[in-house]
Order: structure tokens, then C-alpha cells, then sequence
């Protein structure tokens, strides 16, 4: 392959009017178009979504009568699954070979419109079993496809318009699966040297099956279910699967029997406040008093926090908090000290110590909840023993399709529009345009602990998304094309978002971790 045409840095597809498009989109009218660039974070994003399709394109032409599905990031890659047997080396370096040629070939990659009934009949096969599904719960006249060669797939973002484009990638065998890695820098010899994650994978392993068990794998099968008024099922057993996960954390924590510290981090919109008072919840029934302390409590004043690059205030950094406040207030308690903890009102910016003293009793246990709970520099002092710590995230483990994947961050984006519209009076485009800054901030702050933690917990519920459609889609619509980043975001989620059935919220508990973000929570305003 000449892997200098991705050093290249070639263009990929283009803005028009705000919303991204392929490089060869047809533009009918006047228009304000920008050319994206391979480089650029929206380039990168189509790469990487054009490299999945190439393997997708590969699988079929070399096992058409299998079928594959895209699952889960990890280690700056896409983890990829043969749904009827495990992935072998052997089925690896064919469907590498495969992918070469593909590229070496510089096969056009065709975008069509087709009739729903053609539609129908090009997916009625069965390495495509997830897109009829979706197919089946909608009845678009016409469908427009991505065609390779002959085999057509239906791409729900941009891709590039010729494989001699994808010079850069890696597949390798990994658990029952492979990972179709991604660079990350423009370096055209070398990806980044692959960094395992095992439990990371076992979490998105465990989700996936769950996922099995409901029949909700891909949004086509949450639709049916929902279609077919299967819905108070598959919220009820989501719900308990969620709550299991916390039931077992809390049993592990007694076994221990030294821990005194519960911290419990995670990056934005994870659900940690939910969880957090779930688990303070599962703690009282086997004994434990639980105290719960808040990170988002501790925040300096708006005037002391710290700015990014770009001026803007950079909430996401541990700086952020007030640290000396943090390390007294924990080491206090744990002494068995009175402390006046603090409260913190981020609409007002108003803050103060709450009138009632808390103390630690004898079967008393901290719970520290926030998005540097994990960082050893909160409390450096603390004896390890002393602690457990738990990492808490929204892995999304449905899909659209086959080939098409819904990501944990763009899941903890839909979350975060809405908690941030009715919690914090923070418009729509404010806080999309507001996200690439939360994600440094996760990367620099957050990402790079997961690691020390003893357990995970994955917040995601599998109707989720069917229950925050409701209240995303009229948020994402008020953003306008002026509004550049955050309308392109916009854009793209609400492309998937229609795909999606609503749900009726008086369907859901009133002790879900969905609450946290829409409302009607039972632990209150949160």
C-alpha cells in the first residue's frame, strides 16, 4: 500500500452549511462549503469510519454467509466479532489480505439512492441481519446506500470515496473477536503501540450479552421490542442488570473488610451521582452507614477557576476543585472529626458549609463521588488499603447496525445536552461547543486512571437511548447552522437519534440512572 497518501493529508469530505458531507456530495444550491481535511478531528472520524467499512466489505466478500458486527472501542481501535464463531489468526490474515488488495485495488466507494422495497431485497441476507431490522421499523421511500465493489451497506456518516485512501490501519486477534486499530498521529509507519484494557473488556464482554438476553443488540431490535410492547420488559430487567452490578461491588467491599473510602470517578454525564446513591443504598442493606461526599460540592469560586487555551473555564481539571478543602474534610472524618461539609449550587455560583455537622460512626463508610476521584493526588496521603476505588462509565453496547456503531461519548453527549438544559440552564449549542474542552479533560484527567480502579460499572441501560430521544431531538433541532462545531455535532446525533422509537418516561423507574439526566429522580434533584 503507499502510505503516503495518508501523509498526504488528504481531503476526506467537506462542511456544507454547517453539516458534514461526503467529498463528492452533489451541492444543488449556494452553499458554504469547507474542505475536511484527513488531519483534522471530523477527518479523522471519517477515516475511521471508512476503515470500518472497508472490513466490513472484506468479511463479506471472503464469509458471506457470516455475519460480523462492530462493538466496542478499545486500545485506539474498533473491536469486530463473527456472531456464529470466535475470530481465528487465520480468518484475520485473510480478511488483512483482503483489505490490502481492497486498497491496493482503489475501488471507488459509490453512494446511491435505492427504493425501500430494493432496499429490502440487497439486505435480505445474512451478513446483514441488524440493517433489515432497522430497515423493517422504518419506511423511508427511498434509502441511500454505500456500495464496495458490489456489496452495499448503509452508511450513516460520511465516508471516503476511494479505498487506495485507507492506507493506515492494524487488525489483530483479540479475546473472541478483533481489533481494527486507528492512528492517532500522522506518523504513516506506525500505530500507536497497542495498550490492553481487560477490564474495560470484560465490562463491554458482560453488556454485550446482556444485550443478547433482551434482544436489544442494535437499534432495528430495540424498535421491534418497542413496537411490540415489550418495553416495561426489557426496562425492568435493564434496570435489575444495573443494580446487580452495584449489589455484587458492595458484597466485594464487606469481604475486604479494611475499607473505609469508597471514591467513585468517571468522565462526564457516566451517571456517577445515581450510582453513587445506588451503592450508598446496597451498602446500608448489609450494615454499612454510608456519608456521601461530592466533588462537584468542592468547586473554587468562578473567578479562581482555571482557563484552557482558549480562554474558556476549564471545569474538568483537578485545579479546579479546592484540593486543601477536599484533603482536610476526608482525613477529618476518617480520624472520627466533626466536619461542616461544603455545598455547592453551580446555576448560582453560590456556595457555603451545610449547618449539620457529619461524623463517621464506627460502621460508617465514605463515598467520594466525582470525576477526579480517582486521581491519586486528591488525597496522597490516604493509606490504599483504606480504599476501594470504582470507575463508572456509559459504555454503549448497542449499535445502529452491523457496521455502524452509537459511541460511549456520543451517548454521554445526548446525556449531558439534556441534564444541562434542565439542570444547569445551559443552551444546547453551549454545552456541544463546550465538549472538545471536556474531553481533554478527560483524556489529561480521567481516561489515564481508569485502570487503578477495582471494579468498573457500566451506567448504560439498553433502552436508553429510547427514553432521552424524547427530550434530545427538540434540543439538538434549536441548534442553528451559525453555531459551527456544535450544529455539526448536532447534525450527525440527531441522524441516529431519528432512527430510534421514543419512550414515554412514565415508563421508567424513578431510581434510574436515567433520571439523573431527564428528571423525576427519587434521590431528589440531581
Amino acid at each position: 500500500m503507499n502510505k503516503s497518501i495518508y501523509s498526504e493529508n488528504p481531503v476526506v469530505a467537506q462542511l456544507v452549511d454547517g453539516e458534514l458531507k461526503s467529498s463528492d456530495y452533489q451541492i444543488l444550491h449556494e452553499a458554504d462549503i469547507q474542505e475536511v481535511k484527513l488531519f483534522s478531528p471530523l477527518g479523522k472520524r471519517v477515516y475511521r469510519h471508512s476503515i470500518c467499512l472497508l472490513l466490513s466489505y472484506a468479511a463479506a466478500a471472503l464469509y458471506p454467509n457470516r455475519h460480523l458486527e462492530i462493538g466496542h472501542s478499545l486500545g485506539d481501535g474498533f473491536y469486530f466479532t463473527f456472531t456464529d464463531h470466535e475470530v481465528t489468526e487465520d480468518d484475520v490474515e485473510r480478511l488483512k489480505q483482503k483489505m490490502v488488495e481492497t486498497v491496493n485495488s482503489d475501488i471507488k466507494i459509490e453512494t446511491k439512492y435505492v427504493s425501500y422495497l430494493e432496499a429490502l431485497r440487497l439486505f435480505s441476507k445474512p451478513q446483514y441481519e441488524l440493517s433489515l431490522s432497522l430497515l423493517k421499523s422504518r419506511n423511508d421511500s427511498t434509502v441511500k446506500i454505500t456500495t464496495i465493489d458490489g456489496f452495499s451497506f448503509i452508511a450513516y456518516e460520511p465516508v471516503v470515496t476511494h479505498t487506495s485512501l485507507l492506507t493506515l490501519w492494524e487488525l489483530r486477534r483479540y479475546g473472541s473477536g478483533m481489533l481494527l486499530r486507528y492512528p492517532q498521529t500522522r506518523d504513516i509507519n506506525n500505530i500507536r503501540e497497542f495498550v490492553d484494557n481487560p477490564l474495560l473488556y470484560k465490562v463491554f464482554s458482560k453488556s454485550r450479552e446482556n444485550m443478547k438476553i433482551l434482544h436489544t443488540s442494535s437499534l432495528g431490535e430495540l424498535n421491534k421490542e418497542i413496537a411490540e410492547g415489550n418495553i416495561e420488559r426489557i426496562i425492568t430487567l435493564s434496570e435489575a442488570m444495573m443494580n446487580r452490578q452495584i449489589s455484587l461491588i458492595s458484597e466485594e467491599i464487606k469481604q475486604r473488610g479494611s475499607v473505609k473510602a469508597i471514591f467513585i470517578a468517571g468522565p462526564s454525564s457516566s451517571g456517577k451521582t445515581t450510582s453513587s446513591l445506588k451503592l450508598f443504598r446496597e451498602l446500608e442493606i448489609i450494615g454499612y452507614e454510608p456519608v456521601k461526599i461530592s466533588l462537584d460540592d468542592y468547586y473554587l469560586p468562578r473567578n479562581l477557576i482555571p482557563r484552557d487555551e482558549n480562554g474558556d473555564y476549564d471545569y474538568e481539571v483537578l485545579e479546579a476543585l479546592n484540593l486543601p478543602l477536599i484533603q482536610d474534610n476526608i482525613t477529618s472524618l476518617l480520624e472520627g472529626k466533626e466536619v461542616h461539609l461544603p455545598y455547592y449550587d453551580f446555576k448560582s455560583d453560590k456556595r457555603g458549609e451545610r449547618a449539620e455537622a457529619t461524623h463517621l460512626k464506627e460502621n460508617s463508610i465514605l463515598i467520594i463521588e466525582g470525576i477526579h476521584a480517582l486521581n491519586p493526588k486528591l488525597v496522597p496521603s490516604l493509606d490504599r488499603a483504606l480504599m476501594y476505588k470504582i470507575y463508572i462509565s456509559c459504555l454503549t453496547s448497542i449499535c445502529i447496525d452491523e457496521h455502524n456503531r452509537i459511541s460511549t461519548t456520543d451517548n454521554r453527549i445526548i446525556r449531558r445536552v439534556v441534564r444541562d438544559s434542565r439542570t444547569r440552564g445551559i443552551d444546547p449549542a453551549e454545552t456541544l461547543t463546550m465538549w472538545p474542552s471536556v474531553e481533554r479533560g478527560e483524556k489529561n484527567h480521567i481516561f489515564v486512571y481508569q485502570n487503578n480502579a477495582d471494579s468498573m460499572i457500566n451506567s448504560n441501560l439498553a433502552y436508553e437511548i429510547a427514553a432521552l430521544t424524547p427530550y434530545a431531538i427538540p434540543l439538538l433541532r434549536s441548534i442553528k447552522p451559525d453555531k459551527g462545531y456544535a450544529y455539526t455535532t448536532a447534525r450527525r446525533i440527531l441522524k441516529f437519534l431519528e432512527l430510534c422509537y421514543p419512550i414515554q418516561a412514565e415508563k421508567i423507574p424513578s431510581d434510574s440512572v436515567i433520571r439523573e439526566f431527564i428528571g423525576g429522580s427519587i434521590y431528589g434533584a440531581i
